[in-house]
């Protein structure tokens, strides 16, 4: 059976969905085959959601498929009747996701709530029937407007675990041990570096009141820039408001105490000063193996006027309870965890008075932008009146006098869309 690891970046593409298109129909009675238009509008699109649910860890479940489409609105329908709207598309994410445009890596929103939704595509609007383009000389037109159609988007969506307290440290230190002696949670523990291979939560309980500790995997010197597994990990202590440093300080593993304590230190800073700016609160951990005493000696000559240093044996549960309760003290300080706000940024909508025109290898001109798409929905070839639209709108908008400049000539082949003629 296959097995997959902690997913917290995944890559996906969404799409609201196409407007239905407006219906051109007319009545019929018997005997009279002709009684005016009933066509009806076509039905929005889909729109595209995400949603946050406390009950989701990571984002696994968008690995197996890479593609997401909202609902297509149907057409209008004869006797005026409105086309369906497209169905929602709702994707649930962890409490705590960013979802980021791929191409600019601009923050679209955070999801950080249990059930908040946020709309981050909407749907095509429906185009109009035939019945909404009669006018005082116009009784019968015979065309109807197409949907507008969406266009995908490629998304990033990055997850951020949600926690007060973040335990930091070197790999093997003791981070999951005294996470699972201070909260319920249940982390693979092993005398090995990196057994903790993603975040694990547990929520301690203190004078009557609980907070959430994240296990943060092991940090090695070059995390910052990519070394072991800090990079992919660390943005899960982002969003805590403060960090306890786990420290080995029996040196059992031949490594320096206060040397690895810097090393972190250091990490945290190369990646973000607002992680290096977070409180601390040190916990000398192994403290019960032989040579420890003489290391936490060291350490609390030179960093026990900065930092509140407790000693304890996360094995035995020793002195967890003195630094549950100091944590707890400094979290009645901070401020709350915060959303991670969103950029200003729009997907780009086609503007329907701009144009370019180039030359095709044929030496026909092209007229491309969001003046052609607007064209498009709008123009029914084999209508007279529809054709008539179509040339004052080119000549309002500027599109004859430019084909000019460009030597456009009588003769000369001009394709708007899907419409190709010589120009006159």
């Amino acid at each position: 059976m296959a097995t997959y690891g902690f997913t917290d970046k995944v890559k996906i593409t969404v799409k609201a969905g196409n407007g239905g298109d407006g219906m051109n129909s007319f009545k019929a009675y018997k005997g009279k085959p002709a009684c005016g238009p009933d066509g009806g509008d076509g039905g929005n699109g889909g729109s595209v959601y995400f949603v946050g649910d406390k009950d989701m860890h990571d984002l696994l479940s968008f690995r197996f498929k890479g593609k997401y489409f909202a609902g297509d609105g149907e057409r209008g329908g004869t006797n005026q009747c409105f086309g369906k709207s497209g169905e929602d598309l709702v994707l649930k994410v962890p409490c705590g996701t960013l979802v980021r445009d791929f191409e600019s890596g601009k923050i679209l929103c955070d999801v950080y709530e249990d059930g908040e939704k946020v709309r981050i595509l909407e749907g095509g609007r429906g185009g109009k029937g035939n019945v909404r383009f009669t006018t005082a000389r116009r009784h019968a037109p015979n065309f109807a407007q197409k949907g507008v159609a969406t266009t995908p988007h490629v998304l990033l969506l990055e997850m951020k675990v949600i926690a007060d307290v973040g335990l930091v440290g070197f790999p093997n230190a003791g981070k999951s041990t005294l996470l699972s002696k201070v909260t319920a949670a249940k982390p693979k523990i092993a005398d090995y570096h990196f057994t903790t291979l993603s975040p694990n939560l547990g929520v301690a309980n203190c004078f009557e009141e609980s907070f959430v500790l994240a296990d943060i995997p092991g940090l090695i010197e070059g995390a910052a820039q990519g070394a072991g597994l800090g990079h992919d990990f660390l943005r899960h202590v982002e969003r805590t408001r403060m960090l306890v440093h786990v420290v080995d300080i029996s040196g059992i593993e031949g490594r320096d105490p206060i040397a690895d304590f810097e090393t972190i230190n250091k990490e945290l800073k190369d990646y973000s000063e607002k992680l290096a700016a977070l409180p601390q609160i040190v916990a000398l951990n192994k403290c019960d193996i032989f040579g420890a005493e003489e290391n936490a000696k060291r350490f609390r000559k030179k960093y026990g006027k900065k930092y509140k240093i407790f000693e304890l044996s996360a094995v035995r549960g020793e002195g967890t309870k003195e630094l549950l309760s100091a944590v707890y003290e400094k979290l009645q300080t901070l401020p709350p965890a915060e959303r991670i706000p969103a950029d200003e940024f729009f997907f780009e909508e086609s503007d329907n008075t701009q144009f370019e025109i180039f030359l095709d290898e044929n030496g026909a001109y092209v007229v491309v932008g969001g003046l052609v798409d607007m064209l498009c929905r709008n123009v029914v070839l084999n209508n007279p009146d529809s054709m008539n639209y179509f040339q004052r709108v080119l000549k309002l908008r500027g599109v004859f006098k430019e084909l000019e400049k460009m030597g456009c000539k009588a003769g000369d082949t001009v394709v708007v869309g899907d419409v190709e003629f010589e120009y006159v």
